[in-house]
């Protein structure tokens, strides 16, 4: 994580899961940073899961002209979010 200077908050996770469609098993939304809400992310299960990591996530995209209303712009940001959402999701199903 040598780009980010500031580690941000994911906080207010809520995942939904929906009827298994083509590896899509729910939708997650939260909060980052207590600035910015996201929502209808898809989740997907991974075809080679590991320990840390089981789930992929989906940012919404218009359907006309494939673009994306927002995702993360850098890696660093998409893995911090990545193992937040894995792993609220994976305690969430121990329970």
């Amino acid at each position: 994580m040598n780009n980010v200077t500031h580690i941000p908050i994911i906080s207010e996770i809520d995942y939904k899961p929906i009827k298994p469609n083509k590896g899509l098993v729910g939708f997650v939304s939260f909060l980052y940073d207590n600035s910015f809400y996201m929502g209808s992310i898809g989740v997907h299960t991974l075809l080679n899961p590991t320990a840390e990591r089981l789930y992929r996530l989906t940012y919404p995209t218009d359907n006309n002209t494939k673009q994306n209303y927002y995702h993360p712009i850098n890696k660093e940001i998409a893995q911090i979010i990545d193992k937040e959402i894995n792993c609220y999701i994976e305690n969430l199903l121990k329970t």
